[in-house]
C-alpha cells in the first residue's frame, strides 16, 4: 500500500490495513514519515516503510509539485525493489496525487493487479486550494490526468457516492469504480458512559476534532459561540486536533472574547481521550465551507458523531443533503455564523428533538459504518486476489486449454502479500 501521507494518521489505511490483516494478508505501507516515527516499523502482518520525506504548510502549488514528486520517485523505487523480493499479489495505492498509481508501473507489467483509492478529487481539490475554476487549464489537464490514473489501475474505490459521479461524468467507466465509505470504526466510536461534573451537566458543549484548516470552518463556529455568548450562558465549544489555522482560531477567540467558551486541544489527543470528550458533549459540529471540492466529500467526524449518539448540526453541502436529511442534520449555510447560531439556538432549545435526531441518523448511517464498508472493500480485494491466483495459474498451465483453468485445485498460492 503506498499513501502519501503519515501513517497510522491516516485513519483510512489504517482501516484498510486491519481489513487486509484480517483477511490473512501481509501488508507493507510506504508512507511518510513524521517526526519522531522509526524509518521501518514491524507488528504481525504489517511492514511500514517510512520515507524521509515531509508535508510542509502553507505549500504552494510548486512546492506541491516538488513534495509530490520526490515522493513519487522514492515511493516507486522501493515498491520496485520490494516486488522484485515478494512478488505481492496486489498494489494498492491512496491518492492524492492520482498520478502517484504510476508508481506501481513495474508491478503492474509483472502482472500484480492495482487497486486505486482515489481519496479526494484532484481536479476539484487543485481548483479550491489554488483559486481558479474548473475550466482552467490546469485543471482540465488534471482532470486528464485522473482519468489515465483510472485507466492504468484495475479497479478503483473512492469514499462517497459524489466522487464517484465526478469521475464517471469525465468519463471513467462505473463498473470499475467502487464506493467504500469512510464511516465510523464502531469498535472504537460507540455510545459509552463517563463521569459528568455538575459543570458537564448545566453546560451545552459543541465538539470538533481532527485536523484544523480554514476549510473546515471552524472560525464561523466561533463566530456563532460569540453570538450566542449572553443568550446561551453555558454555551461551550472543543476543539480536538492540530492544523495550520490553530494560531488563527485562537486569535479570533481572543478578538471576540470567548477564550472562556473555546477550548484547544493543542494537538492531537490519544483516541480514548477523544472518545471520552465526544461522549460528554451534547452536539458534534461539522462546518465545512461550501465549493467544488466539499460538495463531493464528507467529513468522517460526522460518522463518528452518530456512532456515539451525538446530534449533529452540519454546513449544508451537496454531499451531506445527498447521504442525510433535515430530520437527522441540523443544517445551516456554510459560512454564516448567524444561521449556526440559529441552528444551535434551536438545538439548545429542544433537547427531545436533539434525541430524535441522533436516532435518525444512526439509521441512516447504519450502512455507511466501518462494519460494512470494510466487508465491501474485501470484496473488491478478494475479487483482485483471487484474479492474481487465477493469472498465475493459468501462466503455469502453458498448453492446456482456456476455459478450464482451476487456481483453487491447479496452483497453491503463496501467503498473500
Amino acid at each position: 500500500m503506498v499513501r502519501e501521507h503519515y501513517v497510522p494518521q491516516d485513519s483510512r489505511v489504517a482501516r484498510e490495513v486491519d481489513a487486509l490483516a484480517a483477511l490473512g494478508c501481509h501488508v507493507d505501507v510506504i508512507c511518510l514519515r513524521d517526526d519522531d516515527q522509526p524509518g521501518i516499523e514491524r507488528r504481525p502482518g504489517v511492514t511500514v516503510w517510512r520515507l524521509p520525506l515531509r508535508h510542509s504548510r502553507g505549500r504552494r502549488a510548486l512546492r506541491y509539485l516538488t513534495e509530490y514528486g520526490a515522493f513519487f520517485v522514492m515511493a516507486g523505487g522501493l515498491v520496485t525493489l520490494l516486488h522484485l523480493r515478494h512478488r505481492y499479489r496486489l498494489i494498492q495505492v491512496n491518492s492524492l496525487p492520482d498520478a502517484l498509481v504510476f508508481a506501481a508501473a513495474v508491478p503492474r507489467l509483472l502482472g500484480a493487479p492495482v487497486l486505486l483509492d482515489l481519496q479526494e478529487c484532484m481536479p476539484e481539490f487543485f481548483a479550491t486550494k489554488f483559486g481558479v475554476d474548473m475550466a482552467h487549464r490546469a485543471v482540465r489537464a488534471i482532470a486528464r490526468v485522473e482519468q489515465a490514473s483510472i485507466r492504468f489501475a484495475n479497479r478503483v474505490i473512492t469514499p462517497t457516492a459524489q466522487m464517484r459521479e465526478a469521475f464517471i461524468a469525465r468519463g471513467a467507466p462505473q463498473a470499475k469504480i467502487t464506493v467504500v465509505m469512510d464511516g465510523a470504526d464502531q469498535e472504537v466510536f460507540h455510545p459509552i458512559d463517563v463521569p459528568r461534573t455538575e459543570t458537564d451537566d448545566r453546560s451545552f458543549t459543541l465538539v470538533s476534532h481532527g485536523t484544523v484548516e480554514a476549510h473546515y470552518g471552524l472560525d464561523t463556529v466561533i463566530e456563532a459561540v460569540a453570538l450566542l455568548r449572553d443568550e446561551i450562558p453555558q454555551l461551550r465549544f472543543e476543539v480536538y486536533g492540530d492544523g495550520s489555522d490553530l494560531a488563527r482560531l485562537r486569535r479570533l477567540a481572543a478578538e471576540l472574547r470567548v477564550t472562556d467558551r473555546v477550548w484547544f486541544s493543542g494537538g492531537f489527543v490519544p483516541i480514548d481521550q477523544l472518545v471520552a470528550a465526544i461522549a460528554r458533549a451534547d452536539v458534534g459540529v461539522v462546518a465545512m465551507k461550501r465549493d467544488p471540492f466539499r460538495d463531493v466529500t464528507l467529513a468522517g467526524k460526522m460518522f463518528d458523531f452518530i456512532a456515539m449518539g451525538k446530534p449533529v448540526v452540519s454546513s449544508r453541502t451537496r454531499s451531506v443533503e445527498q447521504t442525510f436529511d433535515a430530520s437527522a442534520v441540523e443544517l445551516f449555510e456554510s459560512g454564516d455564523a448567524g444561521d449556526l447560531a440559529r441552528a444551535l439556538r434551536t438545538l439548545h432549545a429542544e433537547p427531545a428533538r436533539r434525541a430524535r435526531m441522533a436516532e435518525r441518523a444512526a439509521e441512516l448511517a447504519d450502512g455507511y459504518q466501518w462494519s460494512r464498508q470494510r466487508q465491501i472493500y474485501g470484496g473488491v480485494v478478494s475479487h483482485l486476489l483471487d484474479g492474481a491466483a487465477l493469472g498465475r495459474s493459468a501462466r503455469r498451465r502453458i498448453g492446456t486449454r482456456r476455459g478450464r483453468l482451476n487456481a483453487g485445485t491447479e496452483f497453491e498460492p503463496p501467503p498473500p502479500r
